[in-house]
């Protein structure tokens, strides 16, 4: 019996699940906005939840902890300059979880995960390679 038992298993070993929520969570504190499966975004959630309120405090180990997670310089520098001083004021439910139809090729259900008051210009920033091209263009 699985009583008591939270959470999925994805279909991955726990390694792999780690490294899956830890992308996630780059991704959406990086562009505010992401859209994924709804198993996954159900899952991510909580744990963004908790990088948001380590956010809040500010102080050096919560600093530490939410490096040892995201191990990315410019997320953490952003959840701790940006993120957690726009909740300052929230008690929590800083995600929202948007079901948005299903995905074509295995019907799998998806869903888009957003911060309650993002910022739309989020959204697409330092998204890799096509980033960097649109910076080329610019500066010629």
């Amino acid at each position: 019996m699985r009583h008591g038992m939270s959470g999925r298993k994805l279909n991955r070993d726990k390694s792999a699940r780690k490294a899956l929520f830890v992308s996630l969570a780059n991704a959406l504190l990086k562009h505010e906005q992401i859209k994924t499966t709804l198993p996954k975004a159900k899952d991510a959630r909580p744990i963004v939840e908790k990088l948001i309120t380590l956010g809040k405090r500010g102080d050096l180990h919560a600093r530490r902890q939410a490096y040892a997670f995201l191990r990315d310089d410019k997320v953490v520098a952003k959840l701790f300059a940006v993120i957690g001083p726009r909740y300052k004021e929230r008690q929590g439910g800083y995600c929202r979880v948007l079901k948005a139809g299903f995905r074509y090729g295995d019907c799998a259900p998806m869903a888009i995960i957003e911060l309650v008051d993002r910022d739309l210009a989020a959204k697409g920033t330092d998204s890799g390679p096509t980033a960097d091209k649109k910076a080329d263009a610019d500066e010629e």
